[in-house]
């Protein structure tokens, strides 16, 4: 703590008083509350929305070994409205930060058979872990779960699999990939409504394909809202390109690889939520297709 104090004092805020909220401190400060947490080497990703005029985050104080903050008091606002207005902010940076990168036909290939081989692998993962059930005169529970609904699993890899193979067919003859800043940790704890509109949480923050933002918010809440409408309205300010889509069909029917090494209760949960999830990837991807022939 008193490296933090020092740094306060550096930059002439005197703290009153600390609290440790998960990986953030707090403090009550002469100038208010401020939030200090370690600085992760993205002062790049700051400066590149500054650029693109995007300040849609907490106002930074001070960037050292820790980074501050100004503490942003969250409103209460139903989480209905909240997706709302971070979907509309996260199409907004992605529209702001865009740039084309250069793509090798080899660099394609490499991204091809990466997600060719993970449903693979994932195929001969569960056909294995199946096999060692099925042996088994007594399941326990969470392996009843999954044997009872392994068909599902295997159903959504082979769908997967075609996923890739048409996705292939359209970045046939393209050289270069749109490219925008990606929070990489969007839930909906990390989007604040105060004075303004922000988000936070920026550490695992990068430069890539911006789909990946999308499958991110939907595996942290695909069970919450309809991801159809969330989807339509992202695209309303940031049309995605043929071969983002087909690349967020392909994300979100690739399984999660289930490990058995957590207690039953946890077990079931676990299964449980990934079959859910499975189905409703092709209960989306089904009716997004269905609105855009409509349209």
């Amino acid at each position: 703590m008193k490296e933090i104090s020092d740094l306060l004092k550096r930059n002439d805020i005197r703290a009153h008083s600390y609290k440790k909220e998960g990986n953030v401190v707090i403090a009550d400060t002469n100038i208010g509350k401020v939030v200090i947490k370690k600085n992760k080497n993205k002062d790049y990703i700051y400066n590149y929305l500054n650029d693109r005029n995007f300040n849609y985050y907490p106002k930074i104080l001070s960037e050292e070994d820790y980074i501050v903050f100004k503490y942003v008091e969250d409103s209460d606002i139903p989480k209905e409205q909240k997706i709302l207005d971070l979907v509309d902010l996260v199409s907004l940076m992605h529209s702001k930060t865009t740039h084309y990168k250069s793509i090798s036909e080899d660099e394609f290939k490499k991204i091809y058979e990466d997600l060719s081989n993970n449903f693979e692998y994932l195929k001969e993962y569960y056909t294995d872990i199946i096999s060692i059930i099925d042996e088994k005169v007594f399941m326990s529970p969470s392996e009843y779960l999954l044997a009872r609904n392994i068909n599902a699993i295997f159903k959504s890899i082979e769908i997967g699999k075609e996923y890739v193979e048409n996705w292939l067919d359209t970045i046939n003859g393209l050289d270069k990939m749109r490219m925008t800043i990606v929070h990489n940790n969007l839930d909906l704890s990390h989007y604040i409504r105060g004075d303004n509109n922000y988000l936070i949480s920026w550490d695992k923050s990068k430069i890539d394909i911006p789909v990946f933002d999308l499958y991110n918010l939907y595996n942290n809440h695909f069970s919450d809202f309809d991801f159809v409408e969330l989807l339509k309205r992202y695209e309303h300010v940031y049309p995605l390109k043929k071969y983002e889509k087909e690349l967020f069909f392909i994300l979100i029917t690739m399984p999660d690889k289930i490990e058995f090494n957590d207690s039953e209760f946890n077990m079931c949960i676990k299964i449980g939520n990934e079959i859910d999830k499975l189905y409703k990837s092709n209960k989306v991807i089904e009716e997004y297709k269905k609105s855009i022939a409509k349209n």
